[in-house]
Parts: C-alpha cells; sequence; structure tokens
C-alpha cells in the first residue's frame, strides 16, 4: 500500500476578482509574476524544496492555462510514479455534480483522492501568495506541540489586523480563539492559509460538516476541530509573505523584486523558484536602449528606455519609447514613440505606436474603484490599443480598442473602456 507522510493540497481554483482584468480570463494563480514566473510557481516549489513530493491542485475558475503551466509537473520535478503532481477540477459525479463551492468543500471532494496515500498529515496552501518557506520546520514544529492542527500564521501591524482571520494563543502559541476580520482585534497574528492537520483529525472534520453551503476552513473546520478539543496551535512566520490579491499589492510586490537589496530575493541558490519555461532566444537589448534596475524575460527585444520596470518574456518594447515603474507579461508588444508610467500590461497586448499611458491627474475610476487605484492603469489580456492616444490615470482598458473609442485621442483619467465581450 502507498504510504505517505505529507502530501499537500493547492487551492487554486479562484477568480481573484480585485485583480480586475489581470483574472479576466485566467485563474489568479496562472497570473505572470516576476518577468517569468506564474504566481503558482511559488507554493509549487515551496512544496519540491521543502520535501513534499505529492501535490493535488485544485482548480476550478479558467483553468486551461493552470493545467498548462503545471502539465505533469517536470520543471518541479513532480514527475513521479507515485505521488507527483495531480490537477484536480471539479467532475461529473454519477449524482449531485457540484462546483467546488468553499476552500474546504473543494479538499471534501477530494476525499478519496488524499486517501489513496495514506497520509499522516495534509499541508492545505493557497495558490495565490508569494513568499518561501520550508514546510517541513513547520511539520516538525507541528509534531513537537503534539498539535493535530497547524496554522501558518505571521504579527500584522495591529491597525491591519481587521483584515485578516486572527489567531488568540497562549504563551505556548496554542490557539484559545479565532477571530474573523474582527472590528476590534485582539491580537495581531494573522492566519496565513497555510494548514497542517492530522489526516484523521482533517477526514473526520470535513465529513461531519459536509453539509455546510461554501464549507469553509476559516468558518467551519477549524473552528469545528478546535471545538471538539483537537489541540490547534499557530506556527509563527517571520519571512516575506505577500497577498498578492489586490492590483495595488501585485504592483508593489512586483516592484520589491527590483530593489538594490530586494527583500524577496529571486537568485537565492538553495531555495530555488522553478517554473515552466518556453524554448526563447536570449533577450536582445539595442546600442541605443537604456536600462536601469529591470528584469527583463528571455527572448525580450528592448529598443526603448526602461526604468525600474518588470519585463516578462517575448516582449518588444519599440524605438524612442519610454517605460517607468510598470510591468509588462510575456509576448505584449508596445510601439515606438510610447511613454508608460506604473502600467500593468497583461499577456500579449498590441500597444500601437506614440501612446501615452498613466497622464494626468489621478481621479478616481468611474466603476471599480476599490480595484483600479493608486495611479496605476491596466490594459487586459490580448487587448489592442491604437497608436496616438494617451490613458490617464486609475484607468483600465480591455478588448480590441479602435481610434474612435478615444475622443480627441484621450481616455480620462478615472475611465474604464471595456469593449464587449470582455470584462473588466
Amino acid at each position: 500500500m502507498i504510504k505517505k507522510e505529507m502530501i499537500a493540497m493547492l487551492l487554486a481554483g479562484g477568480q481573484g476578482s480585485r485583480l480586475g482584468v489581470l483574472t479576466a480570463k485566467v485563474a489568479k494563480p496562472a497570473v505572470a509574476f516576476g518577468g517569468k514566473y506564474r504566481i503558482i510557481d511559488f507554493p509549487l516549489s515551496n512544496c519540491i524544496n521543502s520535501g513534499v513530493d505529492t501535490v493535488g491542485v485544485l482548480t476550478q475558475y479558467q483553468p486551461l492555462r493552470l493545467n498548462t503551466h503545471i502539465g505533469i509537473g517536470i520543471p518541479w520535478d513532480l514527475d513521479r510514479n507515485i505521488g507527483g503532481v495531480s490537477v484536480l477540477p471539479p467532475y461529473e459525479k454519477s449524482k449531485d455534480t457540484e462546483w467546488y463551492t468553499g476552500t474546504a468543500n473543494a479538499i471534501y471532494q477530494n476525499i478519496e483522492y488524499m486517501d489513496s496515500f495514506n497520509p499522516d498529515y495534509v499541508l492545505i496552501l493557497s495558490g495565490d501568495h508569494i513568499y518561501k518557506m520550508d514546510y517541513e520546520v513547520m511539520l516538525d514544529y507541528h509534531k513537537e506541540k503534539g498539535a493535530e492542527v497547524t496554522l501558518a500564521a505571521m504579527p500584522v501591524p495591529l491597525e491591519e489586523a481587521k483584515r485578516f482571520g486572527i489567531l488568540i494563543t497562549d504563551e505556548d502559541r496554542k490557539i484559545n480563539d479565532f477571530e474573523e476580520k474582527p472590528e476590534n482585534p485582539r491580537s495581531n497574528l494573522a492566519s496565513m492559509g497555510i494548514y497542517i492537520f492530522n489526516w484523521k483529525t482533517l477526514k473526520e472534520a470535513l465529513i461531519a460538516n459536509a453539509s455546510q453551503p461554501s464549507l469553509d476552513f476559516g468558518k467551519h473546520v477549524i473552528p469545528y476541530c478546535h471545538g471538539n478539543g483537537a489541540p490547534c496551535y499557530a506556527y509563527e512566520f517571520n519571512g516575506y509573505w505577500k497577498d498578492v490579491g489586490t492590483l495595488n499589492s501585485y504592483w508593489e510586490a512586483n516592484m520589491e523584486l527590483i530593489d538594490i537589496v530586494p527583500e524577496f530575493n529571486l537568485y537565492e541558490e538553495y531555495w530555488k523558484i522553478y517554473t515552466k519555461s518556453d524554448v526563447l532566444p536570449p533577450q536582445y537589448i539595442s546600442a541605443d536602449s537604456e536600462i536601469e534596475k529591470c528584469i527583463i524575460g528571455e527572448g525580450s527585444q528592448i529598443y526603448g528606455k526602461v526604468y525600474n520596470s518588470v519585463i516578462g518574456c517575448g516582449v518588444t518594447i519599440g524605438e524612442g519609447t519610454v517605460v517607468r515603474d510598470s510591468i509588462i507579461m510575456n509576448h505584449a508588444e508596445i510601439g515606438a514613440g510610447c511613454e508608460l508610467n506604473k502600467a500593468i500590461i497583461a499577456e500579449q497586448v498590441q500597444i500601437g505606436d506614440n501612446v501615452k499611458l498613466g497622464v494626468g491627474e489621478e481621479v478616481e475610476n468611474e466603476t471599480d474603484p476599490h480595484i483600479y487605484n493608486h495611479g496605476l492603469v491596466a490594459i487586459g489580456e490580448k487587448s489592442v490599443v491604437p497608436s496616438n492616444v494617451s490613458v490617464g490615470k486609475n484607468s483600465v482598458v480591455s478588448g480590441i480598442t479602435a481610434a474612435e473609442d478615444y475622443p480627441d485621442n484621450y481616455l480620462p483619467s478615472g475611465k474604464t473602456l471595456v469593449k464587449a465581450g470582455d470584462k473588466a
């Protein structure tokens, strides 16, 4: 019989609606990050670096790119005969076919998969955070404490604590109480959505709560375990951890990669981040170009000037174009004579010549001010922006647009331009 000490279940089904047009056509864990990676590469690389060689990836929303990216797990050395990586979408059953309705419901629907490895422990991960963490150290802590449930947690500033699930513990880090996004937090220890369960404890909790609508770990499973006397502990993590759930935090996390001394280092020898790399030629940097403090992906051709930006793979930046503080994802084409300031350009976008992005005053976005803010300009995947137009700040463009969509060749700050069939 197969026996694995610990297997991982990676929740990667989320839409990530606060990323706006970046996730209109792709699941959040598959969004490009850091020039050549996708967000899911970070937890997957953590697994292989921590010696966890059996990972179930639960997909749901727009899974195609995620499935293609993961494949059979070769880049992460997860193409194993026993274990390895398995993509687990919701599937048709003889009766009661249902989508995954909550984080724990997705795990519940895959009890059979987990049982097949007869694990002692199950590690639950989220597919949309940027961090490096040794799960083996967390497992050692879990065993040492005699815990049945261990939650990774990190201290956050008290004024931000109301955005998180908060853990109240004793001096031994045993959890006494939970508060989900409390108005007046009693602690600043925030749950990171990373859990280790004894398999027996998890299985029993999932079955007991199966009928809950939108079965969730924070709301149902963990309180159930705690209420039934299962020892629950907080494992404090003090490394770099970023939830790239909003456009601004996504932009910030990319910009932090190019700091002179980056807080999050992609270049460490002993903790590599693995990804599926396309076979691309090397970068080409022309004689007239200027590049300062940037990440430039393979196969990109730079003829203009690029400062403090993260450029993906296979990107073209035309002559006389100046790019500042921007993220340009794979296979985007930027014409000649353009100016880009604080722009996030999704994959396979085409931008004409003499286009200016991020000009003028900051004005609140007219449709989704909670998404498009901080002066950023977002251009959705496969969009086309015609030549000779200017676009203001806190704005969004998605779809194949033409000159007539820009009265006086200008889309003012705070505007949303989404062509039929696309969604912002």
